[in-house]
């Protein structure tokens, strides 16, 4: 049997191949970005010519699969999942339309927030678009479960989500490979008015979509996926949903003494449940992220049935979880805990030595504290480690893309000056509608656009804009005059700072383009042309 050593992203990356995939469509963000990128350095992936280029945005990425959808191709669409928001619009009229090739939509959460500004849950999303979710347990499952997802996309014509953590993307096992199958052929949709979502036909979807929704309940309690094991012990029951099925049984090494409920499709198991209620004096839910299944199981249940988790206090309402708060739920004594070593000294991430973002910092501080009422709007990228000591030079950072349009609207409140500080791919993902807003309405914002020509904070991935940006800039209506190009450098300071400073005080919106190339991705270069 064929076997390879695979992450969880790796392993859903390689399942997708073997499924047949024709196109992966994705834009990088940890803990997703593994699966385009071994799809895209797989000798299989280049051999069957799988589409593996990186996306502008989710939303782009997504239409895009939908499209490959359309003619009838296998596509896999990957995100983090802060990601599902920027694709939402696509996603949710995806269930609309329905698919004609399978389209698997894969979000990886971070519960604990290791990289992210929030821990939302996915699963809500798949719920809200009422198409079916996947949540492996392990590397295998995540394989395996991958050519399922697509079978199954293909059986409904409707899209999949999957959906797994941090833990699980990032960690590795042995993954039993299956066979492989060919991509499908291209083929147009027999129904191609469903996708044309007017009034009218999507009215008629909505109920077609609706009247589906006992078939997808089937299929869920059918599935293979979900497993209910008995134990000698009802006085408590146990739902165990993805990943923390794992931290469960790991509790156990001879067999659980309780009823075990292991899910992994959803819409949840309703009739199972309804049995392990009446059956066990007590239900405990152990699921990785919010109260995805507890809040549902209040709604499922039509007799009054104790339900413990994250909501009751059992579990802890936020983090990730981890075998240690699941045994304490269970009722097990703590296990020795080795004290950290004194030796050991926290250290916060910081700019590595060499970045030239350090550089735009020190100019930005050194004008800013001319200007007391000075608000700088930050975004999403290792820049964003500019509102760490020492620099501390940024006073926001809520999504990709805020930094301009928070500028502007705190600029229309009187705010001045008020700086944006973007990163290269970030202002392709989301920053540039928010930077035409400003044009149109002449706002007194100054956009500082951090070029290192990579996307640095995922692993040097391919930016979308590079050397487009001044293009870019003058196409949306900047002036040419308040357009300038720097080199982020320590013997190029005072250069950069009378720009900073000629900016600021300009009435209208200027950009400054501070270029110099991630010193990773450089090192990276070099090494590769040393070799």
């Amino acid at each position: 049997m064929n076997k390879k050593l695979l992450l969880g992203d790796q392993a859903i990356a390689q399942g997708a191949i073997d499924a047949g995939l024709s196109g992966v469509y994705a834009y990088p963000g940890t803990p997703s970005t593994e699966i385009t990128e071994y799809i895209q350095t797989s000798p299989a992936g280049r051999q069957n010519r799988i589409h593996h280029r990186w996306c502008t945005n989710e939303k782009t990425a997504m239409e895009a699969a939908l499209g490959m959808s359309y003619a009838g191709k296998r596509a896999l669409v990957c995100m983090k999942h802060v990601g599902m928001n920027v694709c939402a619009d696509a996603f949710v009229n995806a269930a609309m339309t329905g698919v004609h090739g399978g389209l698997v939509v894969l979000a990886a959460d971070d519960p604990s927030m290791h990289s992210s500004q929030n821990e939302q849950d996915s699963r809500f999303y798949g719920k809200f678009a009422m198409i079916p979710i996947l949540e492996p347990s392990n590397q295998q499952e995540a394989y395996d479960m991958t050519a399922f997802a697509f079978r199954l996309s293909e059986e409904l014509h409707e899209p999949v989500l999957m959906r797994l953590v941090t833990r699980l993307a990032h960690s590795r096992a042995v993954v039993t490979l299956g066979e492989t199958v060919e991509q499908n052929a291209l083929n147009a949709p027999a129904r191609s008015q469903n996708w044309v979502l007017l009034p009218a036909i999507a009215r008629r979807r909505n109920r077609e979509l609706i009247a589906l929704q006992p078939d997808i309940r089937r299929k869920a309690a059918e599935s293979p996926y979900n497993a209910y094991t008995d134990g000698g012990d009802h006085t408590l029951g146990i739902i165990a949903c993805g990943i923390a099925y794992n931290y469960v049984m790991e509790q156990y090494p001879e067999g659980c003494l309780y009823p075990v409920l292991k899910i992994a499709h959803y819409p949840l198991p309703e009739n199972t449940i309804r049995r392990m209620a009446a059956e066990c004096g007590r239900l405990l839910v152990v699921e990785d992220g919010q109260p995805f299944v507890e809040e549902q199981l209040r709604g499922i249940l039509p007799t009054p049935c104790t339900i413990q988790g994250r909501l009751s206090g059992e579990l802890p309402r936020d983090g990730e979880l981890n075998p240690d708060c699941v045994r304490k739920a269970l009722g097990l004594p703590a296990l020795p805990v080795n004290a950290a070593s004194p030796l050991v000294v926290p250290r916060p991430p910081a700019l590595c030595q060499g970045c030239g973002h350090r550089s735009v910092y020190e100019a930005l501080n050194r004008i800013v504290e001319h200007y007391p009422e000075a608000r700088v709007f930050g975004d999403i990228g290792c820049y964003t480690l500019g509102a760490l000591p020492p620099y501390k030079a940024i006073n926001s950072c809520v999504d990709m893309g805020a930094s301009i349009t928070m500028a502007k609207g705190a600029a229309d409140a009187g705010v001045f000056p008020a700086i944006a500080v973007i990163g290269d791919s970030t202002f392709t993902h989301s920053g540039m509608t928010g930077l035409l807003d400003a044009v149109n309405s002449q706002s007194p914002i100054t956009v500082i656009l951090s070029d290192n020509l990579t996307t640095a904070m995922t692993g040097g991935q391919d930016s979308a804009g590079t050397y487009k940006f001044e293009a870019i800039c003058l196409g949306l209506g900047v002036e040419r005059e308040h357009l300038h190009v720097v080199t982020p450098l320590p013997q190029n300071m005072e250069e950069i700072t009378r720009i900073m400073e000629q900016e600021f005080n300009y009435r209208g919106v200027s950009v400054i383009i501070p270029r110099r190339e991630c010193i990773q991705t450089l090192m990276r270069k070099a090494k590769a042309q040393k070799k």
